[in-house]
């Protein structure tokens, strides 16, 4: 056997099985992007370094981007993210567009992590934001298209749950406890770290970034918390529209979810897999109130999240809730009796093309049981045979594939006639 190159590591081929369940991840998020009167858009899978270095935060600049000097002599990443193109989009045009913007988007993106189950070094994501309007309902709109899409794919309550946490209710808390401006952003880490850390070097790197014991105490007690959000006004208006928007089943506060990225300023949550053995975060984002700012335009509120593929896909198969999928588009098979009758199968090809069927012609004249066995193996309903007989009678053949029976056709009730036939199937 050829020695094959492999495909980069953390990269994905996708074989039409595969892909079939891309499509079908990509066509639900839709579904549930633009029942929000979401709009879709995209932005380039090349991005200048910069752009990152703005406000993604460190790690993920200098440890998990893919960079590289172009020929020109700038720096270039592929997009890690897709928050900071989103910002410079909306910056170029920020006279123009009509606010609040809602826009979602899928596609590709890169990041240089360690590898294992849940996470790969190319991925699909969707990203959906709203720009323009800074208030506890916008935060749970956003919320509530979470839930949705949970729901959407047969997701329940008990199999995944949406955690809310707000930053600016923690930085009060943080205050609250005696806790300085200037050691907030560490201890806001600490946090976001816990589950990460045995509990007993937690602790010890808590008192190593300098909290006192009375304010270690304070910081697990708040922690614990469960009720604590009703200290918060902007939690409690989130609550409220969730409520409201049908989607608080799936909603539930917790003070330990900080989200990792620099940028959040407000509400944020992440959605996680709490029945089966995948266990890891399924989405995650929040409020970013400065972000435009930082890529030169005028400082606007925005709230969004993003959800990769690989975890969702994980958590799905797991629990077998992903559709049987169609890979084959076409369902029916234009045989090809002879050489000399080839052009007659691709005449009848096109005329069910023209009527909205879809259908594969056999590109050669080979025995018909060799072209059965070939669209029964792709799945394929039906087949249509015309012979020396069928043409000079103006008939054709249809071939039922999936229960073996047949019947001879006027050519004018041929079309009908494979409607019904794929209507049964």
């Amino acid at each position: 056997m050829k020695n094959i190159i492999s495909p980069v590591k953390g990269t994905r081929d996708f074989y039409p099985e595969q892909m079939a369940e891309r499509t079908w991840l990509y066509s639900t998020v839709r579904r549930v992007s633009e029942s929000f009167g979401y709009q879709e858009w995209e932005a380039p899978i090349l991005e200048s370094l910069d752009l990152y270095a703005a406000k993604s935060g460190e790690e993920l600049v200098k440890k998990q981007s893919y960079v590289f000097t172009d020929r020109g002599g700038d720096e270039i990443t592929l997009r890690p993210e897709l928050t900071p193109s989103l910002a410079r989009l909306i910056a170029q045009k920020q006279g123009e567009l009509t606010f609040p913007v809602r826009w979602w988007s899928f596609g590709p993106f890169w990041r240089y992590e360690k590898m294992q189950r849940g996470r790969s070094r190319e991925f699909f994501q969707w990203n959906i934001d709203m720009l323009g309007v800074d208030s506890p309902e916008a935060d749970a709109e956003l919320v509530a298209i979470a839930a949705t899409f949970l729901k959407t794919v047969g997701l329940t309550p008990q199999q995944a749950r949406i955690y809310v946490n707000n930053r600016r209710f923690m930085d009060a808390e943080f205050e609250r406890l005696g806790i300085s401006e200037t050691k907030k952003a560490e201890v806001s880490s600490l946090v976001d770290r816990r589950e990460k850390m045995e509990p007993s070097a937690w602790e010890a790197n808590a008192l190593e970034i300098g909290l006192s014991t009375q304010q270690l105490d304070g910081l697990k007690g708040l922690l614990a918390d469960s009720g604590a959000w009703q200290r918060s006004e902007e939690l409690v208006r989130l609550f409220a529209a969730l409520q409201a928007l049908g989607a608080a089943e799936y909603v539930e506060f917790d003070p330990n979810i900080m989200r990792g990225l620099l940028y959040y300023t407000g509400t944020v949550f992440e959605a996680f897999d709490v029945s089966g053995s995948v266990r890891r975060a399924i989405l995650g984002g929040g409020r970013y109130d400065n972000l435009l700012r930082d890529v030169g335009g005028e400082p606007l509120s925005g709230v969004g999240f993003a959800m990769g593929d690989v975890v969702i896909s994980l958590v799905l198969r797991e629990l077998n809730l992903i559709p049987p999928l169609v890979v084959t588009p076409a369902s029916v098979l234009v045989t090809v009796f002879s050489r000399e009758l080839q052009a007659e199968s691709l005449k009848l090809a096109a005329h069910m093309r023209q009527e909205g069927i879809n259908v594969t012609c056999y590109p050669e004249p080979v025995k018909l049981p060799k072209q059965f066995k070939f669209a029964d193996r792709l799945g394929m309903k039906a087949a249509l045979v015309l012979g020396p007989d069928e043409v000079a009678n103006g008939r054709i053949t249809l071939k039922d594939l999936v229960n073996g029976t047949q019947e001879n056709l006027e050519r004018a009730a041929v079309l009908q006639s494979v409607i019904r036939l794929l209507e049964r199937h």
